[in-house]
C-alpha cells in the first residue's frame, strides 16, 4: 500500500491542496506540482508490515524439534539394525548368540518356535524395520523424502512403521514372560527398550490435533500386528498334551553288563563316526543302552538332543535339527539312518562289523 507525505515549498501559498498522483509510470519518486501560485511535494511511501528482530530466529528454530526428533530416530533404527543383523547372521548360520544375561536360557528364546513368523526369520524382518526407520530418519531431517512422498506422508509412514514396532515388542514381552516364565533374554529387552523410544520419539513431533487424527489408524496397524502373530504362533506343530509339560534333563542308570561283542561293537561304531540321537525322556533310548551294557553304552557316540529339558517352544540341540532327526533313538551310520532300536546284526550290517566272527569269540 503506498501513501503520500505532503510538504509545503516556502515560496507557495501555505494553503493546501492534494493532487492524486498520475498512473503514467513515468513518475519521480519525488513530484513537484504547480497551480495558481501552490505548489506541493508528494512523496510515495511504502507501508511495510511491522518486524521484531526475533521473528526469523523463531520461524527457524520451529522445524529444530522435528529434526531433532528425526535424528534421534535415525540414531535408535541404526541401533536396532546393527542388533537384528547380529542375530540374523547367527539365525541363518545356526550359531548360537553370546548372551551377557541369562545364559543358556537366551539361547533356549533365540532359537525357540517363537524367534520366526511364518517361517520368516524374526530378526530378519527385524533388521528390515529398523532400516526402514533409519532411512526415514535421515531423509527426514535432511528435507530429502525419497520417491516424492512428502514430509506429512513421510512423518506418517515413519509414524506408522515405529507403532507396528512397538506393538510387536509388546506381544514378545507378553510370550516372554507367559511360555519362557523365568527365562532372560537381553537382545529381546534391548530391541523392546528401542522401538518403544522409537515411538514415542516418532509421536513427538506430532501435535496432540494430529495425534487425535492418527489414533485410529495406529490402533488399525497395532491390531493388525497382534493378529498375525497371534496368527503365525497358534500354527506352531505343538500338540495340546504337550503344551503343558516342563522336564528337567535327567539319567537313567544302565544296569546291565556289557557283553565281549557288546563292547566290541560299541567301539567299532565310534571309529567309524556311527551316532545315536536321543532325548533323556525316551525309553527306547534306554532300552537300546541296555541292550549294549554299561560299558558299551559309555563308549557309544549318543548326541542328546535336549540338552536343557522339554518345554514348549524349546528346540532341538542344533545338531539334531542339522541330522534332521525326526523320532528316538535314531542311529546314523555312514549316511544312513535307523529309527528306532536296532539289534545288534542290524547295527553290525550298517556299519560293516564282521558280526560273525565276533559272536563266535
Amino acid at each position: 500500500m503506498a501513501g503520500f507525505v505532503v510538504s509545503y515549498h516556502p515560496f507557495f501559498s501555505p494553503t493546501p491542496r492534494l493532487y492524486s498522483p498520475s498512473p503514467s509510470p513515468s513518475i519521480p519518486s519525488v513530484t513537484q506540482c504547480k497551480g495558481w501560485g501552490r505548489g506541493v511535494l508528494m512523496l510515495p511511501l511504502k507501508c511495510l508490515p511491522k518486524q521484531t528482530p526475533d521473528s526469523d530466529t523463531a520461524s527457524s528454530s520451529s522445524s529444530s524439534p522435528s529434526i531433532s526428533a528425526y535424528s534421534w530416530c535415525a540414531g535408535l533404527g541404526g541401533l536396532g539394525f546393527l542388533e537384528t543383523t547380529y542375530l540374523t547372521y547367527l539365525k541363518l548360520t545356526n550359531s548360537d548368540a553370546f548372551c551377557p544375561i541369562g545364559g543358556g536360557t537366551c539361547s533356549d528364546v533365540l532359537n525357540s518356535d517363537y524367534a520366526a513368523v511364518f517361517g520368516v526369520p524374526l530378526p530378519l524382518i527385524g533388521m528390515a524395520a529398523y532400516g526402514l526407520v533409519t532411512i526415514l530418519g535421515l531423509q527426514l531431517a535432511g528435507k530429502n523424502v525419497p520417491f516424492g512422498i512428502g514430509e506429512t506422508n513421510g512423518r506418517l509412514l515413519l509414524l506408522g512403521t515405529t507403532t507396528s514396532m512397538s506393538a510387536a515388542s509388546a506381544y514378545f514381552l507378553y510370550i516372554l514372560s507367559t511360555q519362557f516364565p523365568g527365562a532372560s533374554c537381553s537382545y529381546c529387552l534391548v530391541s523392546a527398550l528401542l522401538s518403544f523410544s522409537l515411538f514415542f520419539t516418532s509421536l513427538k513431533d506430532f501435535q496432540l490435533k494430529d495425534i487425535q487424527k492418527t489414533v485410529v489408524l495406529q490402533l488399525c496397524i497395532a491390531s493388525l500386528v497382534v493378529a498375525t502373530l497371534s496368527t503365525s504362533y497358534n500354527t506352531l506343530p505343538v500338540s495340546t498334551s504337550l503344551a503343558e509339560i516342563d522336564l528337567q534333563p535327567f539319567t537313567v542308570e544302565i544296569t546291565t553288563q556289557s557283553s565281549p561283542l557288546a563292547l566290541s561293537l560299541a567301539k567299532h561304531l565310534r571309529s567309524i563316526g556311527a551316532k545315536m540321537y536321543g532325548a533323556f525322556w525316551c525309553s527306547h533310548c534306554v532300552e537300546q543302552k541296555q541292550m549294549f551294557g554299561r560299558e558299551a553304552a559309555k563308549l557309544l557316540d549318543y548326541v542328546e538332543c535336549f540338552p536343557n529339558g522339554y518345554r514348549k517352544g524349546i528346540n532341538m540341540d542344533k545338531a539334531c535339527s542339522a541330522a534332521r532327526i525326526e523320532g528316538f533313538p535314531t542311529w546314523v551310520i555312514n549316511g544312513e539312518v535307523l529309527s528306532g532300536e536296532q539289534e545288534f546284526s542290524e547295527l553290525a550290517r550298517a556299519s560293516g562289523f564282521d558280526f560273525d566272527s565276533s559272536s563266535q569269540t
